[in-house]
């Protein structure tokens, strides 16, 4: 079963580990430039692009699981209606995106707070970065469709091409070009589009075979759509909620002050490298829990479960001492800056602790995927962000100020883990009733 977890799960890490990688580059390069406006703008219109594009990461992991349980089922015409399913959604949410460009960066940006001349460049970095929209989306889909076909290899590629060049592209446009936002946004667009046209000709090479079972029909398309649209909705909540809070923390940080800002960006970039991590796991665990609830194999299913889970608690320690070791040193790589690595070191601990109580979320959260569970997903993220993040944050800031930010993401973690673990035995319990 390692080898199985292994097979899977190794290269969405290295596929994931490229994304904080990518952010990295980008808080590197603005961190090293002589203001601190470029770094905020980036965080800002960053912050912006994470609601707007990870409000369709619903995509990837409802095709996902749902292409894995076909998968499992050996049903070839419903593996070929849930990539079409998907593609039609995530064109005509580009579409949205890039028709309402302007009133959505007005919409953000009054709603994010920070100084004036942050927000002008994370205006500058929104009006470049959108046209990746078409790109960006339907990659979501061409992710989760390979992982439910049992498939890691292909979103590596793809994931490792787009940051790889995205990441030449941005330190040649800042570095050799002389640009500031505008090169780290024009980097990501120009890598999105080289993703999609590598996307489509790994389709071609390898799953041509599925093309005759594609419909032109828009009947066959909405058929079962309940089914595909349940799960959606649900993910698409639960993510909101997630951005929610991450962006809130992001615009509350630039109401602090711009010094705060930057700090809060560079740890969150070791959160995320954890999250990205293990995510990996949570990826291997989507495809091969889903293929192994569709073919209804319990017993299979639950000791995959658990070892899942103890790959993940293994990391967990792992970053935890990393962190705890190398976390100050880290902090200087980032910037140069003193006043921001000053700040840094006296919110580190929160970082510190973060993988150990938030392992349990990344692996459940592809084990729900798998089995079905996008209710419980919703459930675990609104109540976690509801009353564990935003209410302590109310009560807490006016005593504790930036504390009360990194205690609300820590208890917002805290109980998503706990949520999911209690709930995992009662849904299990629900799909297989006679089993003994």
């Amino acid at each position: 079963m390692n080898k199985e977890i292994l097979r899977l799960a190794i290269p969405n890490v290295l596929t994931n580990i490229t994304i904080p990688l990518l952010g990295m580059v980008d808080v590197y390069l603005m961190g090293h430039l002589e203001s601190i406006h470029y770094l905020g703008g980036v965080a800002l219109g960053s912050a912006l692009f994470n609601f707007l594009y990870w409000a369709f990461a619903f995509l990837r992991m409802s095709i996902s699981g749902l292409a894995a349980q076909s998968y499992g089922r050996v049903d070839n015409e419903e593996m070929a209606i849930v990539m079409q399913r998907g593609a039609l959604i995530a064109a005509a949410g580009s579409l949205l995106l890039i028709t309402f460009q302007m009133p959505l960066a007005d919409l953000g940006l009054s709603i994010l707070e920070g100084s004036p001349e942050v927000k002008d460049q994370a205006r500058r970095y929104f009006a470049i970065r959108i046209w990746d929209a078409p790109a960006s989306i339907m990659l979501f889909v061409f992710y989760g469709w390979y992982l439910g076909m049992q498939n890691s290899v292909y979103p590596m590629v793809i994931a490792l091409t787009v940051n790889i060049v995205n990441i030449i592209l941005s330190f040649v446009l800042v570095r050799l070009f002389g640009m500031d936002v505008d090169g780290v946004a024009l980097g990501s667009v120009l890598a999105q589009y080289v993703g999609l046209i590598l996307a489509l000709i790994l389709f071609f090479k390898k799953y041509r075979w599925i093309i005759p079972y594609f419909t032109r029909k828009l009947s066959i398309l909405l058929t079962n759509m309940s089914n595909f649209l349940s799960v959606s909705t649900n993910i698409f909540i639960r993510t909101l909620f997630v951005i929610l809070v991450f962006t809130f923390f992001t615009s509350k940080s630039a109401g602090i002050g711009d010094i705060t800002l930057a700090a809060n960006s560079v740890l969150l970039q070791y959160m995320l490298l954890f999250s990205y991590f293990l995510d990996g796991y949570g990826y291997a665990a989507e495809a091969l829990i889903g293929k192994l609830f569709g073919a209804r194999n319990r017993q299979k299913l639950s000791y995959s479960v658990h070892m899942l889970l103890r790959w993940g608690l293994g990391f967990a320690i792992v970053f935890s001492a990393a962190y705890l070791i190398l976390g100050e040193t880290l902090l200087s790589l980032f910037t140069r800056q003193t006043e921001i690595i000053e700040t840094g070191k006296q919110y580190l601990l929160w970082v510190v602790m973060m993988p150990l109580v938030s392992f349990l979320t990344y692996i459940f959260d592809g084990v729900f995927i798998g089995i079905g569970g996008s209710v419980q997903m919703r459930r675990s993220v609104v109540i976690a962000a509801v009353f564990f993040f935003f209410l302590p944050f109310y009560i807490l800031f006016p005593y504790l100020g930036n504390h009360a930010m990194w205690l609300s993401m820590f208890l917002f973690m805290v109980v998503r883990s706990l949520y999911l673990t209690i709930s995992y035995p009662r849904i299990i319990k629900r799909e297989f009733p006679h089993h003994r």
